[in-house]
């Protein structure tokens, strides 16, 4: 992970909200900002990393439901995700839809309410030459953000490098899956944290380096963080679990693993995991609100 500078002038700045990514695994993510929003539950910053951003800008922009309702409707849809659209474009999430016509023809995004929200909000993303994690603020919403949302979400293999005023990006994940220390550094000492995998969950070791190693051939960096990325995630829990338990973190996790793949393609799976969150939302509210009220 980039090393980051601490802002000495922007200490104790309120409470920040941490969104880890995981593919349709933050369908739980969602479920869970939806109670938020049911509740006016708000924080002075957030933070996302892939589908914490995909699904994370709907909490800013106030759209309820917003991500459930077009994975449920584009379910099959081979111009929506698809090997066919990998196969033809090399993303598998394809970028003419679902960076174009999903925001702003099928279930139209609410830009302006999104860019009128004062919360500033911040991609992470993996600069892929550089081999660092960049933070970059996407707090209005435009085409610009869009892009820096696709970004973020980009998985090697499954996706292209995104090329962004002559930088290449993939996604935040490779560098930095959890950046509770990002938002710690810009001065938001005390944050909720959004996870989707379960408490006690460790990840194991790509087994996969070779094979990734040739197909990451034109961007060798990308292929050796992929093969650290284990050490890094584990470390990232490990802090987690520490600013936990000093009462500077309050941490919700899913009661048990997800059942559902990144890129699920199940309407029952879905609906289920957005569910769980919605159930384990309500669940915490009592315990939250005690959290957010010993801010100063």
């Amino acid at each position: 992970m980039k090393p980051i500078t601490k802002d000495m002038n922007k200490q104790n700045q309120g409470v920040g909200l941490v969104l880890e990514g995981g593919g349709l695994r933050s369908m739980f993510t969602h479920g869970i900002l939806d109670v938020f929003l049911d509740n006016d539950i708000q924080f002075d910053c957030a933070t996302g990393v892939s589908a914490g951003v995909l699904f994370g800008c709907n909490f800013k922009s106030r759209q309820r439901g917003r991500a459930l309702r077009y994975n449920i409707k584009l379910v099959g849809n081979k111009e929506y995700m698809s090997w066919q659209s990998l196969w033809k474009t090399g993303d598998y999430v394809n970028e003419r839809f679902s960076y174009h016509r999903l925001p702003y023809e099928i279930d139209p995004f609410d830009f302006k309410t999104y860019s009128d929200n004062p919360m500033p909000f911040y991609a992470v993303c993996t600069d892929i030459e550089k081999g660092e994690a960049i933070y970059q603020d996407i707090s209005v919403g435009d085409d610009k953000c869009l892009q820096w949302m696709r970004a973020s979400s980009s998985m090697p293999v499954f996706a292209k490098p995104v090329e962004i005023d002559g930088h290449m990006y993939l996604d935040g994940g490779i560098m930095d899956s959890i950046p509770l220390e990002f938002m710690q550094h810009k001065g938001y000492q005390r944050n909720v944290v959004i996870m989707t995998q379960p408490l006690g969950y460790r990840k194991k070791a790509n087994h996969l380096y070779w094979p990734l190693r040739f197909m990451l051939r034109k961007y060798p960096k990308v292929a050796t963080m992929m093969r650290d990325r284990h050490i890094m995630y584990n470390h990232e829990l490990d802090y987690v679990t520490a600013q936990q338990a000093a009462g500077n973190a309050f941490v919700i996790y899913p009661d048990t693993r997800l059942n559902i793949g990144r890129l699920e393609l199940q309407a029952d799976k879905i609906r289920a995991v957005y569910e769980a969150g919605i159930k384990k939302g309500q669940e915490v509210l009592p315990k939250l609100k005690e959290f957010l009220g010993k801010n100063d």
